[in-house]
């Protein structure tokens, strides 16, 4: 049994906003998350809050909330297959868990706090925030990598044939 050409096409678009997600987490967390450590207290209140308003953007919003979206459509309409439709469909579930609710419940509780300090007059946990903030973006890095990773194998799975189950 043939794969749909739609599915496919979805796992692909799947694969590729993993990868741009899973780079944007690591390079945020590899390298500007390092940088702003070095920084003192008025300057990373600057900067880690003109970050927060300059990645709320339309762009941004299509790549970090569509992946789950390719992987439904690509699993939905090809759903007969074992393997990498499951695969795929965990991929989802780490991301919608890892990076959309950790987001919401750590990340973004956090750039609004942020975002309130007056770089002048800091509140006495800025640097336990930004710890905080550090670890969750780093975790988004650990879920958002493993996403793109699970795709890719079952992508890999997906070319190998797997056979359709047989009921």
């Amino acid at each position: 049994m043939r794969h749909t050409p739609t599915s496919l096409a979805f796992h692909v678009l799947a694969v590729v906003w993993f990868g741009i997600m899973a780079g944007f987490f690591g390079t945020y967390s590899f390298n500007v998350n390092f940088a702003t450590l070095q920084m003192d207290g008025a300057t990373y209140a600057i900067v880690q809050s003109s970050l927060n308003r300059n990645v709320r953007h339309s762009l941004f919003f299509v790549f970090f909330f569509l992946p789950p979206l390719w992987c439904v459509l690509a699993v939905a309409l090809d759903w007969q297959r074992r393997g990498w439709c499951l695969l795929l469909s965990v991929a989802a579930l780490l991301y919608l868990g890892g990076i959309i609710f950790l987001t919401r419940e750590v990340n973004l509780p956090l750039n609004a706090y942020t975002e309130s300090w007056n770089p002048d007059a800091l509140p006495a946990d800025w640097e336990q925030t930004r710890r905080a903030w550090g670890q969750a973006n780093m975790w988004r890095s650990v879920a958002s990598a493993t996403a793109f990773v699970l795709s890719v194998l079952a992508l890999a799975l997906r070319g190998h044939g797997t056979p359709a189950r047989v009921n």
